[in-house]
């Protein structure tokens, strides 16, 4: 009953606000009639006196009084009788503000509001978040505010921060998280790729660092090793590049969905792509490294490769198969608004017109990703 009583008023409130200056100028309005109509009477009176006077001649004062008169008498018939009543179109501007206008309000809150759900202050949404990644991360801080030495507090906050593209965060939250819990390859590698992402996709020296020491603790690391080979590419060392991608490609699994990229940085570096261990007799090193990597190492480490490619098309976009094979990565991943973003990258760099522009459309149908305003 209380929620019913404050619309109401709320819905007055608002009447009163918008009627004020209709009303108001209906009556300024009628107040310059009249103040227009005292001063032609003065200027009557002040015409006799110099007539009288005999500043002016007596045609003179005839001709004048004609036309002050004449405006006397057109503001004077335009002033009301009685009480002044408001001009039409303001009558039914009231009845909108006034009828319709809450009518319609209440209308759309009764179609489209939910009228009998509790409120549920800030305070009860922290407490039961659901699926609400924000409130989720804003309970996270709060705690973390509150508990700063929480180091498992960090170490989950940090790759949520990763995910939501709060970079800065995540750095600060796996550093928080290895001076805590220690260094991990999980968290050292997360922390060098959040130090990357910082750099734009440069592969800098505390980064590599971190790689470095992660591949201490885990050596058959594949996504510590593919990004120390990048920094090598970067740094103009292409023969070591080549070398140390040629090695992680043969350390590799056959089916590894990190090996097309690799063999792109072997191409890239002047080397032929190097073959991977033969699907029937894996090497002791596929096993071990297929053994050291939990699912969701790989998963991150398969994203991590996805964005130094993307990061790689948006500084050198005339690579057709690298855009092809972004958009399908995206798509993969289950990452719908990336891959479309890729394909319209994709398509700045190849118009639709062309043959390899209706390819990337193409692959977008096959793989379900929207094209509209795309095909122009």
């Amino acid at each position: 009953m209380l929620f019913w009583i404050l619309v109401a008023v709320l819905t007055a409130a608002v009447a009163v606000i918008l009627l004020y200056p209709l009303l108001r100028g209906a009556k300024a309005a009628e107040n310059s009639r009249a103040g227009e109509a005292a001063v032609y009477r003065d200027q009557l009176r002040e015409l006799d006196r110099d007539l009288a006077g005999g500043l002016i001649t007596a045609e003179e004062a005839d001709y004048a009084r004609a036309e002050i008169g004449r405006r006397l008498i057109a503001v004077s018939a335009g002033e009301p009788e009685g009480t002044p009543k408001p001009a039409r179109h303001h009558r039914v501007t009231e009845a909108f503000v006034l009828l319709i206008l809450p009518v319609l309000g209440l209308c759309l809150y009764v179609t489209m509001g939910r009228p009998g759900l509790p409120s549920q202050p800030l305070e009860a949404r922290l407490e039961n978040p659901g699926n609400d990644v924000a409130v989720l991360i804003a309970k996270a801080e709060r705690h973390l505010a509150e508990n700063p030495d929480d180091g498992k507090g960090w170490d989950v906050l940090a790759p949520i921060y990763v995910r939501t593209m709060r970079v800065n965060d995540a750095e600060d939250a796996y550093r928080n998280a290895i001076r805590l819990l220690g260094p991990s390859p999980i968290r050292l590698d997360g922390l060098a790729e959040t130090l990357i992402a910082v750099s734009e996709g440069v592969v800098t020296e505390e980064a590599r660092q971190a790689l470095e020491q992660s591949l201490t603790l885990e050596p058959n690391n594949p996504r510590a090793r593919f990004y120390i080979a990048l920094s090598m590419e970067q740094a103009g060392r292409a023969d070591e590049a080549r070398r140390a991608f040629e090695a992680l490609a043969q350390q590799s699994p056959a089916d590894a969905p990190w090996l097309p990229l690799v063999t792109e940085h072997i191409s890239k570096n002047g080397g032929a792509a190097a073959q991977p261990s033969a699907p029937s007799g894996p090497t002791s090193e596929d096993v071990a490294a297929a053994e050291n990597m939990s699912a969701g190492d790989r998963q991150q480490m398969i994203r991590g490769m996805v964005e130094s490619l993307d990061a790689k098309l948006s500084a050198e976009p005339n690579n057709f198969e690298g855009w092809m094979r972004l958009v399908r990565s995206y798509a993969v991943m289950n990452d719908k608004d990336r891959a479309a973003d890729a394909l319209k990258r994709g398509l700045a760099a190849f118009p639709p017109p062309g043959e390899q522009g209706r390819q990337l459309l193409a692959l977008a149908s096959e793989l379900g990703i929207a094209t509209e305003g795309m095909t122009q």
